[in-house]
């Protein structure tokens, strides 16, 4: 290799921490390899300082130990016996240690049985030529490129292609599929043809790989920067009806008496798309991701007005549950917060194209609560007409809601509503213990602030108490 390449590639390698790995290896007499992302990601011009992974012909787990008892303040080094790595922080940088190896698979399951290899054999063994890229750390080669498989050439051509067959490399582990779309979707690559056709072909073996895996994968999809580049290549490949049959549900149009309904599955990617723009939190785009999955299951066709899909956004909100029990994300508030903003996903559009009274307004910011902009941000996302006018109008629209949002609450402070009046203080005005009174009480100075009756004010809601409680027959107990 001419020298100037070289080179250009120890730039890769300036960084203090790998001298000292060279120099640690080399008192171990280990040949030693930065591997994988952090060398992808040097020649794609893209920064990676904080996630290196080392491979050792020999023990990684040696090394890494060596390593700890050679750095400043001496790191703790995990070792993960079961997987023959280790794995330590030093800096900003989590630096990851295996030894070289060489992996068989039985056909039922993806935990490959392991055995000592060369740097090849370990190379041969992942999942893409462009992570099989390999940096030597040893003194008289320090900085050399070792790519087997001319993943630079595929770096370079923007292609996603496996070091084996790629009916091997998907059968043995078809995790492999998804991260195969999600690193075409993250990097703008393209998926080579013959390694497409295959996780079409092997899409049933995804059956073995958990849940919590694949859902990481499909995490990374919805974080790109255009998510519908991975979900189409997921629907394409088969792989989206194992993980979200509700999604591709919502696939197609039909017609009946020349009236017809868009296509529900493009559009939902293309709103997601749309959000993706405006926000990087990810349950805000699962909400958008979700929130027609209630039409396929309410679409009807009335022969009056024609295509109805009623209540879908409950109905939607009903499934969010589900769906997140099956692939083994969080029940708590996250999927609390999807099922809100699927559930309510219309409330903001039934408001836009009429008069908007501060009671609805009051009404949508007390049920959305500190949700209610992400709730707005999806409407306006939910806008995939291709007519300017039309698109003009709705965005206008949606911006009067907007202003009438933050004039009422100014005005009102509804969102995240607390009564003026708690339940203890009308207990003690009229000598109550806990009762349905109470209940209704509240509830009433509740709708009455809501409708405008009483400001939101602790005076006017005391007053308004006095009034609940005289037309229930109660007297206050000073009286």
């Amino acid at each position: 290799m001419e020298n100037g390449k070289r080179e250009h590639y120890e730039k890769a390698l300036q960084a203090p921490i790998f001298t000292k790995i060279s120099e640690v290896a080399a008192a171990l007499d280990l040949e030693c390899y930065v591997i994988g992302g952090f060398v992808r990601d040097f020649f794609l011009k893209r920064t990676n300082k904080k996630d290196i992974d080392i491979v050792a012909v020999g023990s990684g787990i040696a090394l890494a130990r060596a390593l700890s008892e050679a750095l400043p303040g001496r790191p703790k080094v995990s070792v993960f016996k079961n997987f023959g790595t280790a794995m330590l922080k030093f800096e900003d940088a989590q630096i990851e240690f295996v030894g070289a190896r060489k992996e068989s698979y039985s056909r039922d399951s993806r935990k490959p049985v392991v055995e000592d290899g060369s740097l090849r054999d370990d190379q041969l063994r992942r999942d893409f030529t462009i992570n099989a890229l390999a940096l030597s750390l040893n003194p008289e080669t320090f900085g050399m490129l070792l790519d087997p498989f001319n993943g630079l050439e595929d770096l370079q051509k923007k292609c996603i292609r496996t070091p084996l067959n790629p009916e091997t490399t998907y059968s043995d582990d078809p995790l492999r599929m998804i991260r195969a779309i999600r690193f075409a979707a993250q990097l703008g690559f393209t998926i080579e043809e013959v390694s497409l056709k295959a996780i079409s072909q092997n899409k049933e073996r995804l059956g073995i790989v958990s849940r919590e895996r694949i859902v990481d994968e499909l995490h990374k999809i919805m974080l790109t920067s255009q998510p519908s580049i991975g979900l189409g290549l997921l629907h394409q490949t088969g792989l989206l009806q194992s993980i979200l049959p509700e999604l591709t549900a919502l696939q197609g149009i039909e017609e009946i008496e020349g009236q017809r309904h868009k296509d529900n599955f493009w559009h939902t990617l293309e709103v997601v798309d749309n959000i993706s723009r405006h926000t990087d939190s990810l349950w805000l785009r699962w909400a958008a991701l979700l929130h027609d999955i209630g039409k396929a299951p309410t679409k009807r066709f009335d022969p009056k007005i024609g295509w109805t899909f009623h209540g879908h956004e409950f109905r939607g909100g009903k499934m969010v549950p589900g769906i997140f029990k099956r692939l083994k994300m969080p029940l708590n508030d996250r999927m609390k917060y999807v099922q809100k903003i699927v559930r309510m996903s219309s409330r903001p559009t039934a408001l836009s194209g009429e008069e908007v009274t501060d009671s609805a307004v009051r009404r949508l910011v007390f049920d959305a609560g500190e949700d209610v902009d992400d709730l707005m941000t999806l409407c306006e996302a939910d806008i995939t007409t291709k007519n300017p006018r039309k698109q003009k109008r709705y965005l206008a629209n949606f911006q009067r809601v907007r202003e009438k949002i933050v004039a009422v609450e100014e005005r009102d402070r509804i969102r995240n509503f607390q009564p003026p009046v708690s339940g203890e203080e009308i207990m003690s005005t009229f000598g109550l213990s806990p009762s349905r009174e109470i209940g209704k009480i509240k509830e009433a100075i509740k709708e009455a602030i809501l409708e405008g009756v009483i400001p939101n004010e602790v005076d006017a809601a005391r007053k308004f108490m006095l009034e609940q409680g005289r037309k229930m027959g109660l007297k206050p107990v000073d009286q």
